[in-house]
């Protein structure tokens, strides 16, 4: 491991940016963890956890990481890859036979990892209650058609796709277990991610920071929805299991997680994956074909046609000049997880850079994409060894 060579200035510029974002009432706090090489150079708490009751935000908090639970979700499956109970390109019916109907027979466990299966990105139509029981979000789901043809275009599904695939997970590990027990003994435990729970486990309560919509524009989430699916998954006597979108955990949990992917899928001698797993987990499977969930800042906001390059439960940088979360002075192989208008990590295995940033006080999905775009570009600029 080489010590980590700091601008200070760069990192003070990081860490002035989020203070004035939060100043401005954007958003309301944000824990911010910088690594390069494995070595913290910035951890540290800024804001509030809650603003309205005046609670100042600590390292130690728990946040609602949406769709970073993509990631967890997308690494139990790719355990079970290597364990010889799937082939990727194996259609997902194989398993479970109740998910082909509707024509949903040939969807593959691939396409669903990187959002080409012709899934919906809504939430099943069911009842507030009953989005975080994944039976019955799962049941819903069989029940439904195919918005597109498998493999023609990329339909951003967190809630439908990434439910089948954690209920598939959950099967093949027996089908007796909930699947919280499950990623908890595959990952969490593993790797010491003593904070990290799919829902809201009890002991967790008291650290939770809320989930409030500061932004309330229009965009692709509804903020009062989003506030009213955060309280149903901050109550532990919900038992909610959303494996694309009800993650609780630590800044250092993430960091932990995300330095687990960037040395190959092994962390202080617990390996989860194989590093080949690893590469071919983290890159693009869907190239430059566009990102549909994007359609409707392209007229809001005057965003050009941005091209996905998804891999599996991450996005990664890709090319070119086009709104990314990943930052555009980053490696064209870094990669990430966002989750909405909150969370983000990012590791960037050429520059030995891993950056988590979780906040409080959502912001509207396309302005998170550009907030997560500079505080990215300030944190590679910190770094004065890139490798």
């Amino acid at each position: 491991m080489s010590t980590p060579a700091l601008d200070p200035a760069a990192l003070q510029r990081l860490t002035d940016r989020l203070r004035r974002d939060i100043d401005a009432e954007r958003y309301d706090g944000a824990v911010a963890l910088l690594a390069h090489d494995g070595r913290i150079c910035l951890d540290e708490a800024i804001g509030y956890a809650d603003r309205a009751q005046k609670i100042p935000l600590t390292r130690d908090r728990v946040f609602v990481c949406w769709s970073l639970a993509k990631a967890f979700t997308a690494v139990t499956i790719l355990q079970f890859v290597e364990s010889g109970d799937l082939r990727l390109n194996m259609p997902v019916a194989a398993v479970l036979p109740e998910f082909g109907a509707a024509g949903k027979q040939h969807v593959t466990v691939g396409q669903l990892l990187c959002h080409t299966g012709g899934m919906s990105m809504s939430i099943p139509a069911l009842p507030l209650e009953l989005q975080g029981n994944l039976a019955a979000t799962y049941a819903a789901i069989c029940a439904a058609p195919l918005e597109s043809m498998p493999g023609e275009t990329v339909s951003y599904s967190p809630l439908q796709g990434y439910t089948v695939l954690g209920e598939l997970a959950r099967r093949l590990d027996g089908g007796t277990r909930p699947l919280h027990e499950v990623m908890a003994a595959r990952i969490f435990r593993p790797l010491g991610m003593k904070d990290t729970w799919l829902g809201m486990r009890p002991d967790l309560v008291s650290r939770a920071v809320p989930v409030v919509f500061r932004d309330r524009d229009l965009g692709v989430l509804n903020p009062a929805g989003v506030e009213a699916l955060g309280a149903l998954l901050l109550d532990p006597a919900m038992k909610a299991e959303i494996p694309g979108g009800g993650a609780i955990a630590t800044a250092g949990d993430v960091f932990r997680f995300a330095e687990m992917l960037r040395q190959g899928g092994v962390l202080d001698g617990v390996r989860l994956l194989s590093a080949a797993t690893v590469r071919n987990m983290t890159q693009s499977h869907t190239g430059t074909k566009p990102n549909n969930v994007w359609n409707f800042a392209r007229q809001m906001r005057g965003w050009p046609e941005v091209p996905a390059y998804l891999g599996h439960g991450v996005f990664v940088r890709g090319q070119g000049d086009h709104p990314t979360y990943l930052g555009a002075l980053s490696s064209e192989d870094a990669f990430g997880t966002p989750g909405a208008g909150s969370t983000i990590y990012l590791v960037d295995r050429r520059r030995r850079l891993t950056f988590v940033c979780l906040t409080a006080g959502l912001m509207e999905e396309s302005r998170s994409v550009e907030r997560f775009q500079y505080l990215c570009d300030l944190a590679q600029c910190a770094l004065l060894d890139l490798g």
